[in-house]
């Protein structure tokens, strides 16, 4: 692996890599060779046959599950490692040590950058899938994420059923919308019209930050609420020339130059257009009724991005869900702020079904 220095610093001491030798097919055909996965893990490998969890990241996430769910994972939390066996990879197509748009073409010494193949959400989980095939894991108690973490969750859920207990999707629903789909489209025309973008083929040293920016800052309006722009900015000014929002939306452009790739980002969004749980497989209501395990569908009250309105029926459709609202002003980034009120519905999640479990076998064992 040898990405640019500034997403080398963004992966933590304890990632660990994983080359799958040969070819990797894709669902649309295409190949990939010599595939790398990035991935962490946090507990005993002995607890992965009861209490084996996979965490799924969103967009820009990693790995690095700390860096951006916090007080999900440790002593007495959702996720204990003195329990639980962790697993978290960096997704297919990412720019955190997985085989993505910044890395280098096998036998070559260049990046492949805008020749990086369309992925799906499929072939995310169908390289998960690899890794735990690896790590001895024939069994998950639990797949959770939010966003296109929650679109993987739900697709291992349909995709190796027999492999798969319980699923969390978070903030997302079955498939995604024409809305989503009409915003990652601006985002990536603000990344177009870079002058550096030279459609997709910029350097390691001219990157399209200003078109990176803007399509960040697009998607931080919709990661968030009318209500939480309201109450920590309202009209407050920084300068004579300048809305405390402002100020805010331009740093947080700032900072995604400082840890991700724009031909990632295009890549990334456009496999989350194709998240559709009845693709290719029959009528939506029918294909979620055939999802049999226990799952927690949570939704961000104020989530405008992924309205509650979608969790509602994704929840309506699966037979064993139950629907739950956190509440937070902070729009679709809520399940990344309220994490210890998100962390408390996991945990009594996981304790009802292992109760349930439990009755399910002393009912058994009495007949």
């Amino acid at each position: 692996m040898s990405l640019p220095n500034y997403l080398q610093a963004q992966i933590a001491a304890e990632t660990e890599f994983l080359t799958v030798p040969g070819d990797f097919a894709l669902e649309n055909g295409e190949r990939l060779q010599d595939v790398e996965i990035a991935y962490r893990t946090w507990g005993d490998p002995a607890n992965a046959a009861d209490n084996g969890i996979l965490i799924c990241h969103a967009l820009t996430g990693s790995a690095d599950v700390e860096a951006w769910w916090p007080n999900i994972i440790g002593n007495g939390k959702a996720f204990d490692p003195a329990h639980d066996y962790i697993v978290c990879a960096n997704i297919l197509g990412s720019c955190y040590g997985t085989t993505g748009p910044v890395s280098f073409k096998p036998g070559t010494a260049k990046r492949y950058r805008a020749d990086f193949p369309r992925i799906t959400v499929r072939d995310m989980v169908e390289l998960q899938r690899i890794l735990l095939d690896e790590l001895g894991i024939e069994r998950l108690e639990l797949v959770t994420g939010p966003s296109l973490g929650g679109m993987q969750a739900l697709e291992w859920a349909i995709s190796y059923p027999e492999r798969v207990r319980s699923v969390v999707p978070i903030g997302v629903g079955g498939r995604h919308s024409a809305w989503c789909i009409g915003i990652s489209e601006a985002q990536r025309a603000a990344i177009a019209v870079d002058p550096n973008w030279n459609d997709g083929y910029y350097s390691d040293d001219a990157p399209p930050e200003d078109g990176l920016a803007a399509a960040r800052m697009m998607a931080v309006c919709t990661y968030r609420s009318w209500d939480s722009f309201d109450r920590r900015f309202g009209r407050e000014r920084r300068s004579e020339d300048q809305y405390q929002v402002q100020s805010y939306l331009r740093h947080q452009g700032e900072k995604i130059n400082e840890r991700f790739d724009a031909n990632t980002y295009v890549t990334l969004t456009h496999a989350m257009h194709t998240h559709d749980l009845s693709r290719g497989r029959g009528e939506y209501p029918t294909v979620l009724r055939s999802i049999l395990q226990p799952a927690l569908v949570v939704s961000v009250s104020t989530d405008a991005l992924y309205p509650p309105e979608e969790q509602q029926l994704l929840a309506e459709h699966l037979p064993g869900a139950r629907y739950e609202i956190l509440d937070s002003a902070h729009g679709h980034d809520g399940f990344l702020i309220e994490t210890e009120a998100l962390g408390d519905r996991i945990a009594h999640f996981r304790v009802a079904n292992r109760t349930a479990a439990n009755m399910k076998v002393v009912s058994s064992g009495s007949d």
